[in-house]
């Protein structure tokens, strides 16, 4: 009875069935369970905390050879970044799924580690000039987990997003063009809008903007969108009507691509509006479209556009980088000393502390970040972190499929899409199976508007993972049957 409000206790005495936070009638079997989640995510959060300062300690070990001088404040920054967005799961969001908040703090934790052992590298090679990034990446992550318990605080029911889907998707619009009109030009792409010191990454938030808008649009338009349209070679193409949000969006992309030179956010925009079609309608012809599309977009804009352009023969010839020619030619060699660093790691890897990730220079905490985890830890590290993506995706596809709302299912399907296409564009695009986009990896890599999206998604799929199960679980007897 512990933890329980006074009018639940009176009911329990009475024999009536207890009420939840929004006034519904729950099952006993249902409420012993709720306490069970939260304890095995304080479990697993616990585990999260040793693995990371676990991990900041050995770096130094390897590196320095003794401990870290700011050991004791990292070890209570990482403990109160568990223990103070499980309480407020715990209190506002009890029903949530248990892995969901373990699995982003545990890659949020692995960055940190990466930061600090690039920063150890970078600042004994003074030549390269890149700044530390290590605190400023822990003051991105406790900002990222206030905005989190934020949000599970203010909503706490995510069908209230339906009231402003045109706004937010006005604002999104505005948020995606911004760069080409306002942006600053670094590394060939103009995808950051600066204010004073600091640089914003506006596609980040667009993201989640725009899988909040196609969830209410498609929850509204499916039915027009799956059951017109004529047959031709065993699918059911969509009418020339239905073409035009799948037409307006390809635009969109393409005015990203052509006057941003951003691949990575017009493959991401373009992507998740392509799969959440794909769900909402279970028509393939809409895939094919997409496929087609966006095969024919990126073609015609990367044979005219210099830096996409620079970048499909980058990935095309990566070792052309460390020839006269393609030295003349301006070629970079990031993805050539990438895929070196790779080869060298292995299955385990060198071990960590001992590669060399000063050799992919100034990205290597950025986008390139993936290339010290399989230099240090192997093919066996690379794995582990890609399956620690799958399986955050994967509790999203879970909520998904366990919503009982159309926009909660879309929602979950959303986020879960764009994560898996932003980590698909990312660790491709070192590993050289497609062109270099330049995005960040999701909470690994260094970057303040990543990481605070990222943990915006982590908010909305626990407040919709919660909300599912709440509806989900059954009335339970009744007070005159045994």
């Amino acid at each position: 009875m512990r933890g329980l409000t006074n009018a639940t206790r009176s009911r329990f005495t009475s024999g009536a069935e207890p009420e939840d936070d929004f006034g519904r009638t729950m099952s006993f079997a249902a409420l012993a369970q709720a306490p069970n989640r939260r304890r095995t995510e304080a479990w697993l959060l616990g585990f999260v905390v040793l693995i990371t300062v676990g991990g900041y300690t050995c770096t130094s070990l390897s590196m320095d050879g003794g401990l870290p001088s700011g050991l004791p404040g990292f070890a209570v920054a990482v403990f109160l970044l568990a223990v103070v967005p499980h309480l407020a799961v715990r209190r506002w969001a009890s029903r949530a799924d248990p892995l969901i908040l373990p699995l982003a703090l545990l890659l949020t934790g692995l960055g940190l580690v990466l930061m600090h052992r690039l920063d150890i590298t970078y600042a004994a090679e003074p030549r390269l000039r890149i700044p530390q990034a290590g605190s400023g990446q822990l003051m991105w992550t406790v900002i990222g987990v206030a905005v989190c318990i934020g949000v599970l605080l203010a909503l706490r029911d995510h069908r209230w997003l339906q009231r402003y889907l045109y706004l937010m998707m006005a604002v999104a619009l505005v948020l995606l063009m911004a760069p080409a009109f306002f942006g600053a030009d670094q590394f060939g792409a103009k995808r950051w809008i600066m204010l004073g010191p600091l640089s914003v990454q506006p596609g980040e938030f667009v993201k989640v903007m725009i899988a909040v808008f196609f969830a209410g649009y498609l929850t509204v338009n499916r039915d027009a969108l799956a059951l017109t349209g004529r047959r031709f070679l065993g699918m059911r193409l969509p009418p020339g009507r239905q073409m035009a949000p799948i037409a307006t969006i390809w635009v969109l992309s393409l005015l990203v691509l052509i006057f941003e030179r951003d691949l990575g956010t017009s493959l991401i925009f373009f992507g998740v509006f392509v799969i959440m079609l794909y769900m909402a309608t279970e028509r393939t012809s809409w895939v094919v479209c997409g496929l087609l599309m966006a095969v024919v977009g990126a073609g015609v804009v990367g044979s005219m556009e210099p830096h996409v352009h620079g970048r499909v023969v980058a990935w095309l010839h990566p070792m052309d980088a460390f020839t006269p020619a393609g030295q003349k030619a301006g070629i970079s060699e990031q993805l050539g000393q990438a895929l070196f660093s790779f080869g060298s790691g292995g299955i385990t890897g060198t071990g960590l502390g001992q590669g060399h990730p000063e050799l992919i220079g100034f990205a290597g905490n950025s986008d390139f970040i993936l290339t010290t985890v399989g230099e240090e830890l192997g093919l066996a590290g690379v794995m582990a972190v890609l399956l620690l993506y799958a399986l955050l995706a994967q509790r999203g596809l879970r909520i998904s499929v366990l919503a009982r709302d159309p926009f909660g299912k879309l929602l979950a399907a959303g986020l879960s899409g764009a994560l898996l296409l932003q980590v698909f564009v990312v660790s491709g695009g070192v590993m050289g199976l497609i062109p270099l986009t330049g995005k960040a990896l999701p909470f690994l890599a260094k970057g303040g508007s990543s990481m605070v999206a990222n943990w915006l998604m982590v908010a909305l799929l626990i407040r919709i993972s919660d909300s599912a199960q709440r509806r989900r679980e059954p009335a339970g007897p009744s007070p005159s049957e045994p």
